[in-house]
Order: structure tokens, then sequence, then C-alpha cells
């Protein structure tokens, strides 16, 4: 694998763990805590935090062998990957709406690529 390949790789993770970390931050925020401090300062809170902090450093790491403006196409996913993770995690559910920015998403990165 090339280094910029391996790039698109750590960049699509990035987005991918800044998913996950807005997925965690969700759930904190549907729990119901004793005091606002306790709301902000629980393992939850914390750790998705954290998450974000590596998504942060990865994806500055991925950009130095990306151009710059491949960034917004390929972070453009990360729409993809939270609504999915939301229906299995949240139960939230895909509209019509939804499905049609899906494809959009998707056209928009193959007509990118080309």
């Amino acid at each position: 694998m090339s280094s910029f390949q391996i790039s698109v790789c750590i960049l699509l993770l990035s987005v991918f763990i800044s998913s996950v970390s807005q997925i965690i931050l969700k759930k904190a925020a549907n729990k119901t805590y004793d005091s606002p401090l306790k709301e902000y300062l629980n393992p939850m809170v914390i750790g998705a935090y954290g998450l974000f902090f590596c998504s942060v450093i990865l994806t500055m790491l991925a950009l130095r062998n990306l151009p710059l403006s491949m960034s917004p196409i390929l972070e453009s996913t990360g729409y993809i990957f939270v609504s999915v993770m939301g229906y299995f995690f949240l139960k939230e559910r895909f509209s019509k709406r939804k499905l049609m920015g899906f494809a959009l998403i998707f056209a928009g990165i193959f007509i990118f690529n080309l």
C-alpha cells in the first residue's frame, strides 16, 4: 500500500472514531444526572471527548499525505457512519430523505474519485 492509500484509511478511521464518539455523547445526553457537574464529568462524556481528540490527531496525520481538498469528501462518510450506528444503537429510523442523502454522498464520493 502506498502512503496515499494508508492516509485515506487513516482519515476514514478518524471519521469513524469521531462518529463513535458522537453516538456515545448522544447516549450520555439521554441519561439523567443528579447534578450538572455529573452531566459533564462522567466516564462516557470524558471518553467521548478523548475519542474526539484521537480523531483530530489521526486527521492531522492523514492530511500530511493527502490533498486538503480530499478531506471534506472523505469526512462526509461520517454522516453515513452516524446514521447507521444511530439505527443500531439508538433505535433511530431511516427516512426516505436520509436514504436519498446517503445516495448523494456516495455519488459525490464516486464523482470526486473519477
